[in-house]
């Protein structure tokens, strides 16, 4: 991934993922003294009625090296009760889908692309 600058913070990897409506996006940053954290940034559409036109809806969360392990656990312990005690009977892997992205092509058309990784 390229490198982006923003704010004198550099942005050293990014993943999006796209669910519905929304769009999730999960950046890697660093601090001008090279240290790292990550913003999850949750992303909706909403349609503006003043001004008749669509606006972004962006809400932001900064979790920083020291609350990795504790905010995975939490999210792994909250899926998996969800999973396992309240919905035992749904098939999860029925969600499963290719990783998909818009991208823009010759003459301005927008075509849809399967980045799923397959390994052999």
């Amino acid at each position: 991934m390229e490198e982006n600058k923003t704010n004198g913070r550099d942005e050293i990897f990014s993943e999006k993922v796209k669910a519905g409506k929304r769009t999730y996006f999960f950046d890697v940053k660093s601090t001008r003294s090279n240290d790292y954290y990550l913003t999850i940034t949750e992303s909706k559409k909403r349609y503006n009625k003043d001004d008749e036109g669509f606006t972004y809806e962006k809400h932001k969360i900064f979790l920083y090296k020291e609350d990795f392990n504790k905010f995975l656990e939490a999210l792994n312990n909250t899926v998996n009760h969800v999973k396992n005690e309240l919905m035992p009977g749904v098939d999860f892997s029925q969600f499963d889908h290719p990783r998909e992205e818009q991208v823009e092509g010759a003459e301005g058309k927008t075509s849809t692309v399967n980045t799923e990784l397959k390994w052999d």
